[in-house]
């Protein structure tokens, strides 16, 4: 049973995330230390340097000989109906769109499990209830963020691409206009083409350390856990000298682009709900199914649907304001829903007590 003692330890996990959204945005707002141009070279800081490092050294301590594969293969599911659900709505309706399925892929299913997750978790279902979540968290750093920053890369490289191709170079890209500035849609006219702007996207993921730090990170946890040797402390300590920022700093950047926007709630009321119900009901019910098709039970099944329901991943937002998509949204989905996630997980975890 969850008590304030457990309530007050998420707390401590949390405050510290908003001390620093709080000096990142006063920096700005109230005291003008940093430009815009400041702004974005501090976001891009944390996009290619701490977040990088953080998610190599969470990865390389995980036991990958120890991981409940039926969980993780709901969870891959459950991620894979929602791509599918996307896909149909991108394709089929009328007000479909590919950049913003992306980010409603990222809504529904990029969590900040180790932050508010671990605590929490723990409080409710234990040991058992911190490995599943940190397996969570190491799958979505391996597959889903990779293939989100995949998709992400994919879209500016084909957007920049079309905006500086002219009509006689027919032989590389066609352009279909676009329903608006944030829907451009990059339609490849031949086989050489499509398989010249992969190339492009390629060669600028190689130079992007968020696409293999997971991997490398990973790699080394089979190393280490199969013949059962440690990492050495020199390398340990450059690493955790730059990853132990990242989560801070990647919050101050937030605060950074709060203050450079009009309002603190950037998106608008409509897509705040928008993003919430993605968030707190589209992810976990989709979990749900996941979870009962690979007939996951008892407590496992609980702590599927829960870690699903954790607050907006923080490195959904860097990603967003990197690739200039649909930022605000991400920002406030991050910013609100650690607000209303204590409440809403303590609800989900006194309903699903009923659950055999």
């Amino acid at each position: 049973m969850v008590g304030w003692e457990d309530v007050y330890k998420v707390v401590v996990a949390m405050l510290p995330l908003y001390v620093a959204l709080v000096l990142g945005y006063g920096s700005v707002k109230w005291w003008r230390i940093f430009t815009p141009d400041q702004c974005d070279a501090i976001n891009r800081l944390v996009c290619y340097f701490t977040l990088p490092l953080f998610t190599f050294e969470f990865t390389a301590h995980v036991d990958p000989f120890k991981m409940n594969y039926l969980f993780i293969g709901a969870d891959a599911i459950s991620k894979l109906i929602i791509v599918l659900v996307l896909a149909l709505w991108a394709k089929c309706s009328s007000k479909g769109s590919y950049c913003w399925s992306i980010t409603s892929f990222s809504l529904a299913t990029l969590t900040n499990a180790l932050v508010v997750g671990v605590p929490l978790i723990k409080a409710m279902y234990g040991q058992l209830g911190v490995d599943l979540v940190v397996q969570s968290s190491v799958v979505q750093a391996i597959i889903w963020l990779t293939l989100l920053l995949f998709v992400l890369e994919f879209r500016r490289t084909g957007t920049g691409i079309s905006s500086n191709t002219t009509m006689e170079d027919s032989g590389v890209i066609e352009v279909e206009p676009g329903k608006d500035l944030e829907t451009n849609e990059v339609v490849v006219s031949t086989r050489l083409s499509f398989w010249s702007l992969m190339r492009k996207v390629w060669l600028k993921l190689a130079h992007n350390p968020n696409s293999y730090a997971c991997i490398i990170g990973i790699t080394w946890a089979f190393i280490a856990n199969r013949w059962h040797f440690e990492m050495p402390s020199i390398m340990e300590g450059s690493i955790l000298i730059m990853s132990r920022a990242g989560t801070g700093t990647a919050m101050f950047s937030m605060g950074l682009f709060m203050a450079t926007q009009e309002k603190i709630i950037a998106c608008g009321t409509t897509l705040t709900v928008f993003g919430m119900v993605l968030r707190f009901i589209a992810g976990p019910a989709a979990m749900a199914i996941g979870a009962i098709a690979v007939g996951l039970h008892g407590d496992v099944l609980r702590i599927a649907i829960i870690q699903a329901a954790l607050p907006q991943s923080i490195t959904s937002f860097i990603y967003a304001k990197e690739y200039g998509l649909h930022a605000d949204v991400l920002s406030t989905a991050v910013i609100f829903g650690m607000i209303v996630s204590l409440p809403l997980l303590v609800g989900y975890y006194a309903v699903l007590e009923f659950l055999n």
